[in-house]
């Protein structure tokens, strides 16, 4: 083989071996394309569409990125999440976003991890240099472009366009982050659900407390209120986990003290939970040695508050490992004392072993061991309401065993002194009957106020509580049924003229009036009249077409005239309404607002028409 043969093989070689190190570069260049335009269920979950940046020196800046020696790699998750475990790393993400359309496009860009501190968004702007937006945990609540409990950033992208967004992303807890693009629409469904749930949760949490806190009252045992503080400091933190707290208990809050209030509030929930479960359980006397540890653990969660306020960034790990250890302990515990065949201990070792389950499924999911989803990301606070649960029936099982111990002493004494028994179940009876008689009339009170917040005080007809809520009743009948539904607004003509020639008195008195004939003409079974606000009136017609309801409408307009009010500041001399009418059959993607809307627009087009009038949405 010849000199010159060796150098054309080597030079294929060498050709060959670039060739593959290109392709194999290009590939991990390569980035995942999303079309903007084509999201299922107006949602898509973009874990597999980033690529991914790691930063471990946390320098890095946007011209940095851009520049070619900056090498992005595919996420290669699949997952609900992006997680890169307990890092000081910053990481960088790249979404590159096509609208294929010819119409502009907004999205939501979600990221659902309330506990990111530092979160930058950069856009590309109409200089063609990248824009940052900076938010987090760590930032007042203001700095968010839109008011979420999560980072959400709106985004437009042009038609016929393609753009390229990058995110920065630094914290010092674990790096878990959940990127969806969603359409406005499905987002703003999907919000409110997630707040719904939310508001289910505290709210199951504030009755607890509210109940528990009545049954100290009645009852003097600090066992319940030491419940309550436990219930109240475990929602406070998982407010604080979940974004809740920065969004309403302290929006100006900046730095550590978002992520740091949870985590201190976890800590006084544990303590508090250590409290309760030795008074509940009667360790000290049942299990006297392991009852030392549960106090060595007391101080240990009574004392980190204050480690974590000091040394945050440097205590926060060895103290998550300290929690991870006091779990199991507590569960030990707690099934010695079940193996002791103590009741209270059935309840609390359930409640406890459903709450570190809870809690253990969030952190696997945070550390990447688990699959991210409802459960899994939501686990600590499934958890909690379960534990809520399951802690409140062991209360009430308490007071079920203290009555069946009542009611043994109750027999022993009868044997013993039968006249005393006697004095004591007419006392008992006495009792009940005064309870019960109490109970009924906070009944009738409190249906008595409900009737009252439904009811304009001025003209005794319904208000617009009232009128929203037979309105929402009536529009899911309506679409049900397949038939029509109309409502009409009623404005008085010229009514703060009347106010200031005749005085306010005159005008309640007008109101009155007007009321009374409006609802006199509205007769039908499941008709209803309303006073929507100063001197707009409101009906609503079930089963009635647009042409039905126009009829209506004139009719009550000359009941009104025919009233023959004087009005010294009308035109005509007497008090005149318009009326707006909009009638139809409600269809899928329809809304009440819409119906109520369009018999607004049929009230302003009768004003303009001359007033005293009904006019029908066109």
């Amino acid at each position: 083989m010849t000199w010159n043969t060796l150098t054309l093989l080597r030079a294929l070689l060498l050709s060959l071996l670039l060739f593959l190190v290109l392709s194999l570069h290009g590939a991990a260049q390569a980035n995942d394309i999303v079309d903007a335009s084509a999201l299922p269920r107006g949602m898509l979950v973009l874990t597999s569409h980033l690529d991914v940046l790691e930063d471990p020196a946390q320098q890095l800046s946007i011209d940095d990125v851009l520049a070619a020696g900056a090498r992005f790699q595919a996420s290669g998750q699949a997952d609900e999440a992006l997680s890169f475990g307990y890092t000081r790393s910053a990481y960088w993400l790249r979404l590159d976003l096509r609208n294929p359309g010819a119409v502009p496009l907004q999205r939501m860009l979600e990221i659902s991890n309330a506990r990111l501190s530092s979160i930058t968004l950069y856009t590309l702007g109409a200089d063609g240099r990248y824009q940052a937006l900076h938010t987090g945990s760590a930032q007042p609540y203001a700095t968010r472009p839109y008011h979420n409990r999560y980072f959400v950033f709106p985004l437009e992208l042009a038609a016929h366009t393609q753009q390229v967004v990058y995110l920065r992303i630094a914290s010092n807890g674990a790096k878990l982050i959940p990127a969806r693009l969603w359409s406005p629409e499905a987002y703003l469904a999907y919000e409110g659900q997630d707040y719904l749930l939310q508001g289910v949760y505290f709210g199951m949490a504030l009755a607890m407390m509210m109940f528990n806190l009545v049954l100290f009252a009645t009852l003097g045992d600090r066992l319940y209120l030491m419940y309550v503080a436990f219930v109240g400091c475990v929602a406070l933190g998982l407010a604080g986990q979940n974004g809740l707290a920065h969004e309403w208990l302290w929006p100006g809050a900046q730095g550590a003290w978002p992520n740091l209030s949870a985590s201190i509030l976890f800590s006084l929930s544990a303590a508090l939970l250590l409290v309760f479960m030795r008074s509940m359980l009667g360790t000290r006397t049942l299990v006297p040695r392991l009852d030392k540890v549960l106090l060595a653990l007391l101080a240990f969660f009574v004392l980190s508050p204050v480690a974590m306020v000091v040394f945050y960034t440097h205590v926060a790990r060895p103290i998550t490992t300290i929690w991870s250890v006091a779990s199991p302990l507590i569960m030990i515990v707690s099934l010695a004392c079940a193996f002791k065949r103590s009741r209270s201990a059935y309840y609390f070792s359930g409640a406890f072993f459903v709450l570190l389950i809870g809690n253990m499924s969030s952190s696997l999911a945070a550390m990447a061991l688990l699959p991210h989803n409802l459960l899994t990301n939501h686990g600590s606070q499934i958890g909690s309401a379960c534990e809520m649960m399951l802690l409140a029936f062991a209360l009430a099982d308490r007071v079920h065993v203290m009555r069946r111990e009542k009611a043994e002493a109750q027999r022993a004494a009868y044997e013993a002194q039968s006249s005393l028994i006697a004095s004591l179940q007419s006392s008992e009876r006495l009792l009940e009957e005064r309870v019960a008689q109490r109970t009924s009339e906070l009944n009738e009170a409190n249906a008595r106020l409900a009737e009252l917040s439904m009811t304009d005080s001025l003209t005794g007809i319904a208000n617009r509580r009232r009128f929203d809520a037979v309105l929402a009743t009536e529009w899911s009948r309506a679409a049900r049924l397949e038939r029509p539904l109309a409502v009409g607004l009623l404005d008085i003509d010229f009514f703060k003229r009347y106010n200031d020639h005749y005085g306010h008195q005159d005008g309640d008195e007008c109101l009155r009036r007007v009321a009374a004939e409006f609802a006199a003409q509205l007769q039908r079974t499941g008709d209803m009249v309303a006073r929507y606000g100063g001197e707009e009136f409101a009906f609503i017609a079930p089963a009635t077409d647009a042409d039905s309801a126009l009829t209506i409408a004139r009719r009550v307009c000359e009941a009104l005239e025919a009233l023959a009010l004087p009005h010294a500041q009308a035109p005509g001399g007497m008090l005149t309404v318009s009326i707006g009418v909009a009638a139809w059959t409600p269809k899928a993607g329809e809304s009440a607002e819409q119906l109520l809307r369009a018999a607004d627009a049929a009230l302003y087009r009768a004003k303009q028409l001359g007033r005293n009038r009904a006019e029908l949405d066109a």
